[in-house]
């Protein structure tokens, strides 16, 4: 059975503000990232749950992205351990999200994490694209018959294929799940960004899809949402300049209100699809359009040819769709040059 958003309008893009990690385990950080996303009007603002323990070995080496951008003598371990949110963070961000009318989502990244995520009733899971692979967590996550955005970095058709089969077949219909094109470099370069893949999971698995972005600037999210993103992801920090993991390639405020403005114009410009004279421009019809005039003193029984009539503005008469048949016609009445043409 399909479940239900805590979007009113079921149609709009989703737009995901992700704080992530970028509260750098500071409480105060956490209220002022959920109340830019509210005041940006973000739909959701995105949190990642995890406890160290449970996520890396004391010995993991950083990402490269991670050695550049945190402390050097620090393994993944010890940059992660400072970055975990406690139990009474989650519900913190629970209750203040609902204080400021703004949908909250988490990333679970372990079994304690999660079971957390569970007893606060969430709705909604985002999974990682690092766990794309993790099929006995996706089996868990799939018995719950929760909604999930599905990110799929790192990965290819194939994995993908068996992950969706892992959750559809423990209980997530394919209905609650949104599949998420990504590259998980960061910041991600263009040339690898591949928008195009994010249709062709769309057009193989017959789901709904979207994109979660490490680019640099808000050009590629709304290249995705012109394309037909459900779902748009997207870091945001409150200074680019604060030492972390994933700071630099983060939207900074004010980026962050233009590419939510930048999307919701692109979602009212792309319409039904039906080609139509719009409301808007009917009141323009007469100033633009065109109809036949006289291009010379024409008599009464003279015949209308190419040369005695012309195609003006305004459009308040007889449509250039008619010339042909008009060509070769007499004219009933006297017309002087500039006079609209009649057939009456």
């Amino acid at each position: 059975m399909e479940k239900n958003l805590n979007i009113k309008n079921k149609n709009k893009i989703i737009i995901i503000a992700e704080a992530g990690v970028n509260h750098n385990g500071i409480k105060k950080n956490i209220k002022k990232l959920i109340d830019l996303a509210a005041s940006a009007k973000a739909d959701y603002v995105k949190f990642q749950s995890f406890k160290a323990d449970n996520l890396v070995t004391k010995n993991a080496k950083k990402a490269p992205y991670q050695k550049k951008l945190t402390a050097k003598n620090e393994n993944q371990y010890q940059m992660l351990k400072k970055l975990e949110i406690s139990k009474n963070d989650h519900k913190y961000i629970i209750n203040y999200c609902k204080e400021k009318k703004i949908n909250y989502l988490f990333t679970p990244f372990d079994y304690e994490s999660l079971n957390i995520l569970v007893e606060y009733g969430v709705k909604e899971l985002k999974i990682s694209s690092s766990d794309l692979n993790n099929f006995p967590f996706l089996e868990k996550i799939a018995k719950l018959n929760k909604i999930i955005f599905l990110s799929t970095g790192m990965s290819d058709i194939k994995i993908i294929k068996k992950a969706l089969k892992i959750l559809t077949t423990n209980g997530t219909s394919k209905k609650n799940i949104y599949l998420l094109h990504c590259n998980t470099d960061y910041p991600t370069n263009y040339t690898d960004v591949n928008l195009r893949a994010m249709l062709t999971m769309r057009n193989k698995f017959k789901i709904k899809v979207g994109y979660s972005d490490h680019t640099l600037g808000i050009e590629v999210p709304i290249a995705a949402a012109t394309l037909g993103a459900s779902v748009i992801e997207k870091h945001f920090t409150l200074d680019n300049n604060l030492v972390g993991p994933d700071h630099k390639a983060s939207l900074n405020p004010k980026e962050l209100f233009q590419m939510i403005n930048s999307i919701r114009n692109i979602e009212k410009s792309l319409g039904d699809g039906i080609k139509k004279i719009t409301k808007s421009e009917k009141k323009n019809i007469f100033a633009a359009k065109k109809s036949i005039y006289a291009n010379q003193k024409i008599n009464k029984g003279d015949l209308f040819t190419n040369d005695n009539l012309i195609i003006k503005r305004p459009g308040n008469g007889i449509s250039p769709t008619q010339w042909f048949k008009i060509i070769g016609k007499k004219s009933k009445k006297k017309f002087n040059f500039n006079d609209l043409i009649t057939l009456k």
